[in-house]
């Protein structure tokens, strides 16, 4: 039955009803985590009581600026049966936490299963325990995902909704454990693509639930910024030239990271051969914390801690370039994935630069973080928010300088493979809101598997997939359901841009031969026909709503 209401109310409704449902979720998101900081912290007193050594942690986190212990070369053997653990739990084709989200999101809105995300926190929380090279925050994501699987059973979701929930839960996690909500919201919206390039639409439920989550989560912990960084102004005439060096050493060093990676034969990470590797990066590890430093073990965001504090000085390169190498080769077998991974390498690289170069050591490791993550994760913005959020607002000319030089230089690459390079590349949901006729959300389809004969010498109802006509070499077909807003509505009311047209009408089971003056049902489906560059103009000229 069609709604008494206007088209116009309905939209408000629904844009409402996502903006409720991300308040929500931030608060269920920021009530999760909570209880896994304290489950962290055990695991982490777990993991140092069997390596004999604990790594600093950050101020924000509840850490200290010391490590105590001497590595221990028994505890320090379970590090390999921990890898092979790790790579066992995190299967291949999902890649770590932040690359399964992003994954997901480009699959028609389709989460990683329950099983998946449960593994996937287990493997997490015990590799960080453990000290291998996995993020703090990585947990945190998985658990953000959670969250929105948990919504999801309390209220019906469409798949626009539960594709634009999922992100956003991982935006409140990464809000939480990373002190710094904007930063994470934007963060999961421009990680989706190698440009730079945003959905606005997943951007305003990212935001509500990042800023949801860390409210309940600073009522539990406090509001303290992630890193304890010193005072810092806007850099003199005099030290933008060092600043510069370590912005462009760092960018060299992320890029260079990204062509070590690659080298790893792909037949390596399957099968046996990939619980091998698991194995032997926890063996690498192991020898490099006994026989060079145990500062090795951890994500490295406590030895930031300690080198924007002024107590590293050159000695940070050395611990820079270890984890630097773990990260290189560990990226094929989803180790290092995240956020804090990258801003421990970063913040490392531009500590020991500085030093160098001359360069204040706050300064230097806030542009060395901006720089890496910005190479690494394809994400400029959100790497200069990160050092506004920690650093302050005078920080915010140099992280932005700082983010477009590298990402400038670095170009269209990542250590997240499933990034996409177009939004056209993209089978998500997207949902578009067409003059006068409400939202609709749209998927990429593919092409039939041979020509079809022309729509107008189809009859009125046709077998599916044939009656639709053939593709032209730049056209492609979208199927997608009817939406709520639109049923009862004629197709002559529907107002496309140039190039995209309804070429059929998928109810019970047969393509019909749209009428002008067609009602359409809650079941049926639209079979869209448009150009590549048909899109880019209606991303261009529609507004694209929050629903």
């Amino acid at each position: 039955m069609r709604s008494p209401l206007p088209r116009a109310v309905l939209t408000r409704l629904e844009t409402g009803r996502l903006v409720v449902l991300s308040a929500l979720l931030g608060g269920l998101v920021g009530a999760l985590c909570v209880g896994l900081r304290l489950v962290l912290e055990q695991v982490l007193e777990a993991g140092a009581w069997l390596t004999g050594f604990s790594p600093p942690g950050t101020p924000g986190e509840g850490g200290l600026l010391m490590a105590f212990g001497e590595a221990l070369p028994w505890g320090l053997l379970a590090l390999p049966l921990v890898g092979v653990a790790y790579v066992w739990l995190v299967g291949r084709e999902d890649g770590d936490p932040l690359n399964q989200l992003v994954r997901g999101a480009h699959t028609r809105g389709d989460t990683p299963s329950l099983p998946t995300q449960l593994r996937t926190l287990v493997a997490t929380l015990l590799g960080h325990g453990a000290g291998l090279l996995v993020g703090r925050d990585a947990p945190y994501t998985v658990l953000g995902g959670l969250g929105a699987r948990l919504l999801g059973r309390a209220t019906r979701l469409d798949a626009v909704e539960t594709r634009s929930l999922t992100l956003a839960g991982a935006a409140a996690g990464l809000g939480a454990v990373l002190h710094a909500p904007l930063a994470a919201a934007v963060l999961v919206a421009e990680v989706l693509y190698r440009r730079f390039e945003f959905e606005f639409e997943v951007l305003m439920p990212c935001v509500l639930a990042s800023v949801a989550a860390y409210a309940v989560y600073g009522l539990a912990f406090g509001f303290l910024p992630l890193l304890s960084v010193p005072e810092v102004g806007v850099p003199t005439l005099a030290g933008v030239g060092p600043l510069a060096g370590v912005a462009l050493g760092v960018t060299l060093a992320g890029w260079a990271a990204l062509l070590v990676c690659r080298t790893v034969p792909d037949d390596w990470t399957r099968g046996w051969a990939r619980l091998a590797l698991g194995g032997a990066f926890g063996w690498l590890t192991a020898a490099i914390a006994w026989w060079g430093t145990p500062g090795v073990l951890g994500d490295g965001s406590g030895w930031v801690q300690v080198g924007l504090s002024g107590f590293l000085g050159q000695g940070a390169l050395g611990e820079g370039a270890w984890r630097w190498l773990l990260l290189a080769l560990g990226a094929r077998l989803a180790f290092g994935g995240g956020v804090l991974p990258s801003v421990g390498v970063g913040g490392l690289l531009g500590v020991g630069l500085g030093s160098l170069l001359g360069a204040d050591p706050t300064l230097a490791a806030l542009v060395g973080i901006v720089a890496f993550v910005t190479v690494t994760l394809n994400a400029p913005l959100a790497a200069a928010l990160l050092a506004v959020a920690w650093g302050g607002d005078a920080l915010l000319p140099a992280a932005l300088l700082t983010a477009g030089l590298a990402h400038a230089l670095s170009g269209e690459t990542g250590l997240l493979p499933a990034q996409v390079r177009s939004r056209a590349q993209s089978s998500a949901p997207l949902p578009v809101l067409l003059p006068g006729a409400g939202a609709v959300t749209i998927r990429r389809a593919p092409a039939p598997p041979a020509p079809l004969r022309p729509l107008h010498a189809a009859p009125e109802e046709a077998a599916v997939g044939g009656g639709l006509p053939p593709l032209e070499s730049e056209q492609e077909l979208y199927r997608r359901p009817v939406p709520r807003s639109w049923a009862g509505a004629r197709l002559s009311v529907l107002s496309l841009p140039p190039g995209v047209e309804v070429v059929g009408v998928v109810r019970g089971g047969t393509v019909r031969v749209p009428r002008p003056q067609m009602r359409l049902t809650a079941e049926d489906e639209l079979v869209f026909l448009a150009r590549p560059d048909a899109y880019a103009a209606l991303e261009g000229v529609l507004r694209l709503p929050g629903v």
